[in-house]
């Protein structure tokens, strides 16, 4: 078992693509924290994963979040050894002139953000015990871009750049 002995934070790990990558680190040995904004969902996820995960409420855009996120893993594991930066949402499919701002905002907020806040959060321990991983999930629309994906295309770019 490759991750024997390490822990992850998976963020939007409730379901999707964030729940198998989850249930892949758990069943090569990590201890792992399904982050995700909807509480009952993460638990329900981490009851499916086995004793190998625990569910805890993250919302991805805010710091406090972060920090109580990361010190409960602490406080469960001793450290922190790996972060799977995956949630975000596409947002509205429109062109760019039809956006609202507290649309453009909520897709950035959640979508770019969300890593810089996690990243932020966890490099700290990571330093710390001299060891750690990040992975920052971005999308072929941040190469390209979409003209109706205006927001979720500016901050998968914003990943990739900050990666």
């Amino acid at each position: 078992m490759r991750f024997e002995g390490q822990t992850a934070i998976v963020t939007g790990a409730a379901r999707g693509i964030g729940a198998a990558i989850a249930q892949r680190l758990a069943s090569e040995g990590a201890s792992v924290m399904i982050a995700d904004i909807d509480q009952e969902a993460a638990t329900e996820t981490a009851a499916a994963i086995g004793d190998r995960a625990v569910g805890q409420q993250l919302d991805v855009t805010e710091p406090v979040s972060w920090d109580a996120a990361v010190r409960s893993a602490i406080d469960r594991w001793g450290r922190v050894d790996a972060l799977v930066n995956n949630a975000g949402i596409a947002g509205r499919s429109a062109p760019i002139w039809e956006l609202a701002i507290d649309e453009w905002q909520q897709v950035v907020d959640i979508d770019l953000t969300g890593v810089f806040l996690g990243c932020r959060a966890v490099i700290p321990t990571m330093i710390e015990t001299g060891y750690g991983r990040i992975v920052n999930i971005a999308s072929i629309a941040g190469k390209e871009g979409n003209p109706n994906a205006v927001p979720y295309s500016a901050s998968k770019a914003g990943v990739i750049g900050l990666t």
